[in-house]
C-alpha cells in the first residue's frame, strides 16, 4: 500500500514499511555495479516497488568500512536521473548522500526524504540545504568515515553511548533549522561497530523509541549477519545473507520501527507483514 503522507511530509504506514536500496555504483558491499547503468537503476527500483517496497532509497556512493570518498560531480551524475526517472514513475524516493549539493538537487528532481547517514555532519551544508527543503531526514549513528570507522568502534555500553549520541544529533540538527517532526533516527548497524555492537542494538530497538522519533533499521546483508552466519568457510557472501536480513526485519517490526532498509525486497515484505498480522491477533 502507498503511504499517507503527513502534514510534514513523513510518509506513514499501518505496519512497518520496506525501503528497498538502489546503490548505483560499482563498489557497494553486496551488488557493486548491478545497477550502475541509469536505465537499469530505474527498472531496478520499479522491480523492488513490485516485490513490495514502499519507497525506494537512492545512493550514488559506497559507505562500506574502507571504500574512498566519490566526488560531488559523479555522484551527481549517478544519481539524479535515477530519482528523477523513478519519481516519475510514482515511486516515493529517498536519496542517500553525505552531500547537500546532492540533496538539494535530488529533491528537486522528485526525492522526498533524505537519508544522510553521518546525520549532517560529513557537509556543513547539509542542514540548512534540507531545512531549506523543507523534506524529512534520517539522522544516523555516524562517528567517521568509512575509511576509517572501524577504528571508532570503541563502546562501554553501545546502547547507552548511541542513545546519547543519537541524541545530541537529534538536538543539533533541530537548532540547524530542521522541524523536529521530521527527523527519523537509525542507529547505524555497521558502522563504526562490530558484530556485539550491532546485536546488542538489534536486541534493544525499542530503547530507541525514548529518542520519540520514526526508527529506520538498515541491516540488509551486513557484516554482523556473517559472523552470525559463519561456519567452517567463514562468512557466506552479501548475497547469501537476505534470510538474515529478513529475520532481523520481522525483529524490527515487532519492536516498532517505522520502516527496514534492505536490497532483497520480498522476503522482508512478508516478514513484516507477518509481524503485523500477529500484532493485530495479540
Amino acid at each position: 500500500m502507498r503511504g499517507r503522507g503527513t502534514a510534514w511530509g513523513l510518509p506513514e504506514w499501518d505496519r512497518c514499511a520496506v525501503m528497498g536500496v538502489v546503490n548505483v555504483t560499482p563498489d557497494s558491499f553486496s551488488d557493486g555495479g548491478r545497477w550502475f547503468d541509469t536505465t537499469a537503476a530505474v527498472k531496478h527500483g520499479l522491480d523492488l516497488v513490485a516485490q513490495g517496497a514502499d519507497m525506494v532509497d537512492v545512493g550514488g556512493e559506497s559507505t562500506r568500512p574502507g571504500a574512498s570518498r566519490v566526488d560531488e560531480d559523479e555522484e551527481l551524475r549517478r544519481v539524479i536521473p535515477v530519482v528523477r526517472g523513478l519519481a516519475a514513475e510514482g515511486v516515493t524516493v529517498s536519496v542517500d548522500t553525505m552531500r547537500a549539493s546532492v540533496a538539494a538537487q535530488a529533491v528537486a528532481a522528485g526525492a522526498t526524504l533524505v537519508n544522510d547517514v553521518s546525520g549532517g555532519l560529513a557537509d556543513p551544508d547539509m542542514v540548512p540545504a534540507v531545512a531549506a527543503a523543507e523534506v524529512p531526514f534520517v539522522v544516523m549513528h555516524w562517528r567517521g568515515f568509512s575509511s576509517t570507522m572501524n577504528s571508532l568502534a570503541v563502546y562501554d555500553d553501545v546502547v547507552a553511548e548511541v542513545l546519547t549520541e543519537l541524541r545530541a544529533r537529534m538536538e543539533a540538527v533541530v537548532e540547524g533549522g530542521i522541524a523536529p517532526e521530521r527527523l527519523v533516527v537509525d542507529p547505524g548497524l555497521g558502522f563504526a561497530k562490530q558484530a556485539p555492537h550491532d546485536l546488542a542494538l538489534v536486541a534493544h530497538l525499542g530503547d530507541l523509541r525514548e529518542l520519540g522519533r520514526p526508527l529506520l533499521v538498515a541491516a540488509s546483508r551486513k557484516r554482523f549477519l556473517g559472523h552470525v552466519l559463519a561456519g567452517d568457510g567463514g562468512p557466506p557472501p552479501a548475497r547469501e545473507r537476505d534470510a538474515a536480513t529478513a529475520a532481523v526485519s520481522a525483529i524490527a517490526a515487532h519492536q516498532g520501527a517505522w520502516a527496514v532498509r534492505v536490497h532483497e525486497v520480498r522476503a522482508t515484505a512478508d516478514a513484516v507483514r507477518v509481524a503485523r498480522a500477529v500484532e493485530g491477533a495479540a
